[in-house]
């Protein structure tokens, strides 16, 4: 092997030659195609070493240089911040509410730079309420959760929504949510499939002993907002509903996991869109205490006063439970008017109903042009129901000559095996129930009674076959969309309760 010749100067000759030799070395090495990649693979690490060093909060990272296990968070804003930097502490037990205060007071001030992402590390943080900023991004990482405080006193009251007249269980003021906002745009909250927790139980314990006075808040409420985003995160034990957008617009609930006990739990709703336009609920799993999801736009008189309905909304790609009520509802506080919704691709199982409308004289308002497709049933007492005496008011102020209008829904691709009663539509003399379809149904049952399909002043029609045998109140139609045989018993009721 040829020795490392010791360092000396050497003439000009001697130079050139060496530089020479040194030419031809490199062109041998790079005419190797192992060589040449060997080369290629080194620069590209190293340039993707040095772009690393150069991000401005590296993923992963603490602006104070402290790792984080698990995973990497990405960066979703121009400027991103940790927790830790505004002195929290995810122990459990330390109250973080004025880190959170700090950091969302940081990112308000960065509007016109795009705004700023709150990355919440791993660990368990405990906080009492705390308000969300336009322009920003709540990231939690994999293995955080943020806790609500249990003392009922750190919550803030709020005075009751103006659609609604009073709290909802109480008069007068309302508790506040843990993760507030108001009048924002551009917010969204995600992470690494990272939770928040409300820690409900305390909640529901008191309200069943009757030792609150106010309604309880939900876990996360948005109201008069645009531009909402809740995806890839778990949200559990809320006090009340669980996410509850409030006049808002363009929101997307995607990806994202609720539960709650599903007895025990009261009033914890899992997604509450409320007189908002333009949603999209889709890829989630929900398990909770209500409805999983409810569609609302106001209560009685107050309700129609506010004037804004809940409209344009896509629910899709869900598996939902609810023991206690509805996979998916409509109302029964609708007073605003809710139309243009469709209901795709859902699941619901081991749930007391599937898919409910609820309303009532003295709401007013409207639900019309909504659209079930592809619904599965598995384990359910009552697949479909649509309920017009709902009769629950804020006061006694109600007009009971608001009649709500119910008309033009459709049913196409009915599924499901284990149920009790596939279908319960009741309407009454002064809310009749008008235009309804059912297309392609097959429902396995789990009651032989005659009546299983049971209907009351409703009109409509049925389209080719389907089981089971429907109602004599709707017109059958042949596949090709040709009458068959008209109803002549529309008005006749033969709802039964008791099955």
């Amino acid at each position: 092997m040829k020795m490392v010749e010791p360092f000396f100067p050497v003439g000009r000759f001697q130079l050139q030659r060496k530089r020479v030799e040194l030419k031809r070395w490199v062109a041998t090495f790079i005419s190797s195609h192992r060589n040449l990649l060997t080369v290629l693979w080194i620069v590209a690490f190293c340039s993707f070493f040095l772009w690393q060093r150069n991000v401005v909060v590296e993923p992963g990272l603490s602006l104070s240089g402290k790792p984080w296990s698990g995973r990497p968070v990405p960066k979703m804003r121009a400027l991103a911040f940790n927790l830790t930097d505004f002195g929290g502490v995810g122990d459990g037990v330390t109250v973080n509410t004025e880190a959170f205060e700090t950091a969302v007071s940081v990112i308000s001030k960065l509007w016109e730079r795009g705004g700023g992402q709150l990355n919440v590390p791993p660990g368990k943080w405990l906080t009492a309420p705390f308000n969300l900023t336009s322009r920003m991004t709540l990231f939690l990482a994999e293995d955080a959760e943020i806790l609500g405080i249990q003392d009922e006193k750190q919550w803030p009251l709020m005075p009751p929504l103006p659609s609604y007249g009073h709290g909802r269980e109480h008069h007068g003021s309302r508790y506040g949510s843990l993760i507030h906002g108001q009048n924002l745009k551009d917010v969204v909250i995600t992470g690494h499939n990272g939770t928040i927790n409300g820690q409900g139980q305390s909640w529901w314990k008191k309200y069943r002993q009757q030792l609150l006075d106010h309604t309880r808040g939900p876990l996360v409420q948005i109201m008069w907002s645009s531009d909402i985003v809740i995806a890839n995160i778990t949200l559990r034990d809320s006090p009340f509903w669980t996410f509850h957008p409030y006049d808002c617009k363009n929101v997307t609930v995607r990806n994202v996991t609720i539960l709650a006990p599903i007895y025990g739990a009261p009033n914890t709703d899992g997604i509450d869109p409320d007189s908002c336009t333009d949603v999209v609920i889709e890829d989630c799993y929900i398990s909770v205490g209500d409805d999983a999801i409810a569609i609302k736009s106001g209560w009685d008189q107050y309700g129609i006063a506010y004037e804004r309905p809940s409209r344009n909304i896509l629910v899709r790609n869900l598996v939902v439970r609810s023991m206690v009520s509805a996979g998916i509802s409509i109302g029964s506080e609708m007073s605003g008017g809710v139309s243009n919704v469709t209901v795709e691709n859902l699941l619901v199982w081991s749930s007391r109903r599937a898919v409910r409308i609820k309303t009532a004289a003295g709401r007013g308002g409207y639900i019309r042009d909504i659209t079930y497709r592809n619904l599965t049933f598995d384990n359910v007492r009552v697949g479909i129901i649509m309920k017009t005496d709902y009769n629950e008011h804020p006061d006694g102020d109600f007009n009971p000559k608001a009649l709500p209008i119910v008309k033009d829904i459709s049913f196409t691709g009915i599924r499901g095996q284990g149920v009790r009663v596939p279908v319960r539509i009741h309407g009454s003399k002064d809310i009749p129930i008008r235009n309804v379809t059912f297309r392609d149904m097959s429902v396995g049952l789990t009651y032989k009674k005659k009546h299983i399909f049971q209907c009351g002043f409703v009109q409509g029609r049925v389209i080719g076959t389907i089981f089971p045998v429907p109602c004599e109140n709707l017109d059958i139609y042949n596949e090709e969309g040709q009458l068959v045989k008209r109803s002549a018993a529309r008005n006749v009721t033969d709802v039964d309760y008791d099955i």
